[in-house]
């Protein structure tokens, strides 16, 4: 892997040398078929032109290629010493003219098992064959060669060759009918030129997929009629389930959405969308023919957290169509140009042209998470990273470029009002299209569309890293009033930097709450909105108010921060969170406005009790309480889902070990009351009923959940569908209560590959040594799984109440990690690393472990350091949360 990086500097200086023309890329794809070799990889013929200028005579540089073998290479029609040119990454090109040159690369290249490159999945259901490509950020050197950055952006012209019958998709319309070939066993289809975009937004699907089609039509001003040709399509084993109707409602509302604020047309001809297996990521915004993962492609029932959740990745792939696509970062290093863009503006799409209309619920509670987790972590970076190479980049697709940075939008977008934030975007589009740019190039815009000189809140919020923790201070009169209510900033120092982190600008509202001794619930009866700069910013809008019984800082969620409560307000929420609700109409408050929603409010006091958790400043089973009293109540079933699985972490990490079994019982007990109180077939008791599942350990609970995998203990509206079935076998796998013969029996009920992925899962899960050893070896000491075979095994072998069992690998981790790293792609290599990182092991000796790795190895690979140093983070902050749980003491 270190031999395929590419630097920062190097790009620049390529960069700064060429400027490429056009590709013409030809793969023949049929050997996908043939039956493997006995040696070595599968592979595939790839043959590449590459016409492109060079700014000097005689100069130097390189393409891009990760092949097995090179037949030829010919640059400006000569011939070149194949072998002293390529090694296995780089073909060296020498004596370039100043001008026009010509490259052309005919090799063979490999069909990935990791999703990466040209991934190669074969149906276990039906033996079908089944392709696409994975290349962000630089994979597309493993189908052809090229020059892979992302600022050398030019035309495609694909053309493929595959089994007859195929549906085959590139990014471009498919010109004109196939043409036949080998007597009608293949054909070569021809696709429209690109227009000039990166190498990592290219891609190829092939195989027997199920295709259905439909149409966007808008009239354009002017008259003009734009037509987008749509395209859904998935396995053929997958087509019962699959639901293209509700795709393409939602395709369609997004292309109005954005046609109607980007005053952009969409410029890329169709818009295919594949829902491929194996798939690394959640989807891939290729223009004109993007690919997700397959399991948005619901076999069994799910909640309508489920579909929210895909339609907020259909609308955030949509966006970077034009963030991303149209206008492109120049360098990895404002990764953020395009993925927090299309973090807001799919949320904000969601919200505004769809049916999820309370998406901004989950964007508070669930997507923010995800920044303060990964802003809180010795990785931290600001949102403009300093990327020096790909493998930087790989793992700056995280918490903070994508979510972090989404929410400091939603800042911006208070901050230069959403008129002068979208009319910013579109003289982007319009000025850049088809170009590449930097952070000066978006600051620029929008510095003419608001009047607002961009550079301090640039500096702010884009250009240093950490979250910062706003808290309330308060003092009354003798009636109880408010004399003063300030708001406190903290930022704490920047985790593993020793540097001091920043205090923000922030735009906040705070919102009072009292209890309506009547109704029992907790209004709002005041509300304030204002600019927190430095350590204190009063709030004089609320003195007078009467005494609250609950301070919101940040209500309606309008900068992104970590909020604290008072002594007063904290004790609310632990007797009162499930009370919240509408504003009160108290004469002479400050009237909130018209789109409050108690829910967000809610939303925000939760996401604050998470973080007092998590920072070990609330003992976990306080938390565990407050799930087990009010979250039965919530109404949105993804807020629902999310708080039982935090208060699964907060028992499987911050309780402490004298505290951990009971408190896992008592939950367990909570969620079976709750599951046979839900409505029946609704999605809190499909909710209740996998939390369940997931918690089943005592006897009793286990016998529930073989009752309702034979059919004997049934719940009234609960369909045990087949998912539900390998969720309930999982957890009863995992108890040494079904075995591998059960599993096998299992399989044959449902021998798909979704059926196989279960099954992987489970088998690992069982609570043996030997099964563990098994599972260790399979992905440590083999490279022949599958990557998705990999994310199975990794997911049993990790099992929080199998921590004896587990034990013994913590040394053996470490000492393999380098070999893992130097052996495996990134993305391989990335999955062990994570995956079998002893989370669970919560002890003392482990942290020391972690931390006597990292000293010995200060020269291992940056990226692999990042991962290690994450991951003992994460282990240090439960051992800290554990303490304060400790200190607790026992429940009066």
């Amino acid at each position: 892997m270190p031999g395929e990086n590419l630097t920062r500097e190097e790009a620049r200086e390529r960069a700064g040398l060429l400027d490429v023309r056009e590709y013409q890329i030809s793969l023949d794809l049929r050997p996908a078929l043939s039956p493997p070799p006995a040696e070595g990889p599968r592979t595939f013929r790839s043959t590449t032109t590459i016409r492109f200028d060079c700014a000097h005579e005689g100069a130097e540089t390189f393409a891009d290629l990760l092949a097995p073998h090179v037949h030829s290479v010919r640059l400006n029609g000569e011939s070149q010493p194949v072998d002293r040119i390529f090694d296995g990454s780089r073909i060296t090109l020498t004596g370039l003219r100043c001008g026009t040159n010509e490259l052309t690369v005919d090799a063979q290249c490999a069909f990935s098992r990791t999703g990466e490159g040209m991934h190669h999945f074969v149906d276990p259901e039906d033996g079908e064959t089944y392709l696409y490509t994975q290349y962000e950020p630089s994979d597309a050197r493993r189908v052809f060669a090229n020059f892979e950055q992302p600022d050398l952006k030019a035309p495609y012209d694909f053309t493929v060759t595959a089994p007859v019958g195929w549906t085959v998709l590139s990014n471009g319309a498919q010109q004109g009918e196939s043409r036949p070939l080998d007597d009608g066993a293949s054909a070569v289809w021809r696709f429209a030129r690109t227009q000039p975009i990166s190498t990592y937004i290219t891609t190829v699907v092939a195989g027997p997929y199920h295709y259905v089609s439909d149409v966007y039509r808008r009239t354009l001003d002017g008259g003009r009629t734009l037509e987008i040709p749509l395209g859904a399509l998935c396995r053929k084993g997958l087509a019962p389930y699959f639901d293209p109707d509700d795709i393409f409602t939602v395709t369609k509302q997004g292309l109005d959405f954005f046609h109607e604020h980007f005053d952009y047309p969409y410029p890329f001809g169709k818009y295919d969308q594949a829902f491929v297996p194996e798939y690394n990521l959640g989807a891939m915004e290729n223009p004109g023919c993007v690919t997700f993962r397959e399991e948005y492609v619901f076999r069994g029932k799910v909640t309508a957290a489920s579909y929210e959740g895909r339609a907020n990745t259909i609308l955030h792939e949509m966006a970077h169509m034009w963030f991303g696509d149209l206008v492109t970062m120049e360098w990895w290093d404002d990764l953020w140009l395009k993925e927090s863009f299309a973090d807001f503006m799919g949320a904000l799409a969601l919200v505004e042209a769809t049916r999820f209309t309370d998406a901004w619920i989950t964007f508070a509670n669930g997507r923010k998470s995800w920044a303060h987790r990964a802003d809180q972590l010795p990785s931290t970076h600001p949102i403009t990273a300093d990327i020096r190479d790909l493998q930087d980049a790989k793992l700056n697709f995280d918490g903070i470029t994508y979510a972090k940075g989404a929410s400091v939008l939603k800042q911006l977008v208070a901050y230069v009002g959403r008129d002068a934030f979208l009319e910013g975007a579109r003289r982007y589009f319009k000025r850049h299209a088809w170009g590449n740019t930097r952070l000066d190039d978006l600051l620029s815009v929008l510095a003419e569309t608001s009047g607002r000189d961009m550079t301090e809140w640039s500096r702010a919020w884009l250009q240093t890293a950490g979250v910062n923790v706003l808290t309330p201070q308060l003092t009354y009169d003798a009636h109880g009033r408010l004399t003063e209510l300030g708001i406190l900033q903290e930022a704490a120092p920047l985790p593993g930097t020793g540097q001091e982190g920043v205090l923000r600008p922030h735009r906040v509202a705070v919102g009072l709450y009292r209890r309506d001794a009547a109704e029992g619930t907790l209004e709002r009866y005041a509300r304030a909105e204002l600019d927190v700069a430095g350590p204190h910013t009063p709030v004089p809008q609320l003195v007078g108010a009467e005494r609250p019984d609950l301070v919101l800082v940040n209500d309606e969620d309008l900068t992104y921060a970590k909020v604290r409560f008072d002594e007063v307000s904290l004790q609310t929420l632990r007797d009162h969170l499930g009370d919240l609700a509408g504003p009160a109409a108290v004469p002479g408050a400050t009237p909130g406005p018209a789109s409050y929603n108690p829910s967000m409010s809610r939303a925000l006091c939760w996401s604050a009790l998470w973080n007092l958790t998590r920072d070990g400043l609330v003992p976990a089973r306080d938390f565990v309480g407050m799930v087990l009293r009010f979250a039965g109540e919530e109404s949105d079933v993804g807020m629902l889902q999310r708080l039982q699985s935090q208060a699964r972490t907060a028992v499987e990490l911050y309780t402490a070990p004298a505290f951990r079994e009971e408190t896992a019982r008592r939950l367990a007990e909570g969620a079976v009351s709750q599951l046979r109180l839900a409505p029946p077939g609704s999605g809190h008791q499909l909710a209740w009923a996998r939390c369940f599942a997931s918690l089943a350990t005592a006897e009793r609970d286990l016998r529930v959940l073989r009752g309702l995998l034979d059919g004997r203990g049934g719940i009234d509206g609960l369909d045990v569908d087949q998912e539900m079935r390998w969720t309930l076998l999982g957890s009863l796998a995992a108890a040494g209560e079904a075995d591998a013969a059960e599993l096998e029996r299992e399989l044959a009920r449902d021998d798909t590959a979704s059926g196989k992925r279960h099954q992987v899962r489970c088998l690992a899960a069982r609570p043996s040594a030997e099964v563990k050893a098994d599972a260790w070896s399979r992905v440590v000491e083999t490279d022949t799984l599958s990557n998705a075979f990999v994310e199975a095994t990794l997911a049993g072998f990790q099992q929080a109440g199998q921590r004896k069992l587990t034990a013994p690998y913590v040394r053996p981790y470490f000492e393999v990690l380098q070999r893992v790293w130097a052996e495996r792609s990134i993305e391989s290599a990335m999955s062990v690393v994570r995956g079998l990182f002893p989370t669970y092991q919560t002890e003392p000796a482990t942290l020391a472990t972690a931390d006597a790795w990292l000293t010995a190895h200060e020269d291992a690979a940056p990226a692999l350091r990042r991962l290690v140093l994450e991951g003992r983070d994460d282990l240090a902050r439960s051992l800290r949360a554990q303490e304060t749980d400790a200190e607790a003491g026992e429940p009066e």
